[in-house]
């Protein structure tokens, strides 16, 4: 295989994203967009989230949210260093600032958010040389999967 046709992505990572793409395909099926995550470090998943401000009533309930929450209370720390985040959206301004804070050290991430994009659409918040930590941004993984799940769930309600 060229090297122009090789994946920067590791059979794990694939593994992960298509974990992260049930949670979505869940919070779809329940009425919320359908996003979802996993949280993951080297001795393997953490936790897993998908999108339920509507079910909390809860703007904040966002799948990045949920793992970093879940995460944070098993391990008694709100700092998770050595973690890696695997989202099928590029996470909003609110979730990017809160992997910084987490100290999450890699993000992967499926599909742009042209909207509310704030890790590379908009902003390159979570790896700003303005901020003290930053997350290591691989984007792409899965990426037509994720981008035809949020098509289809907003075709349905349109």
């Amino acid at each position: 295989m060229s090297a122009a046709l090789s994946s920067p992505f590791s059979d794990t990572d694939q593994r992960y994203m298509r974990l992260a793409l049930e949670a979505a395909a869940a919070a779809g099926e329940s009425g919320e967009v359908p996003v979802g995550a996993v949280l993951v470090n080297a001795a393997g998943v953490l936790a897993v989230g998908r999108n339920e401000p509507i079910r909390l009533n809860d703007p904040s309930a966002h799948a990045e949210m949920a793992v970093l929450r879940e995460a944070a209370a098993k391990s008694r720390n709100y700092r998770l260093p050595g973690t890696t985040l695997y989202v099928t959206l590029e996470p909003c301004v609110m979730c990017a600032g809160a992997l910084v804070i987490a100290r999450i050290e890699r993000l992967v991430f499926a599909a742009r958010d042209l909207r509310f994009g704030a890790v590379r659409t908009k902003f390159q918040l979570a790896d700003s040389p303005l901020l003290n930590h930053r997350v290591r941004v691989e984007e792409g993984l899965l990426a037509s999967e994720a981008a035809e799940l949020i098509a289809r769930f907003f075709e349905v309600r349109r």
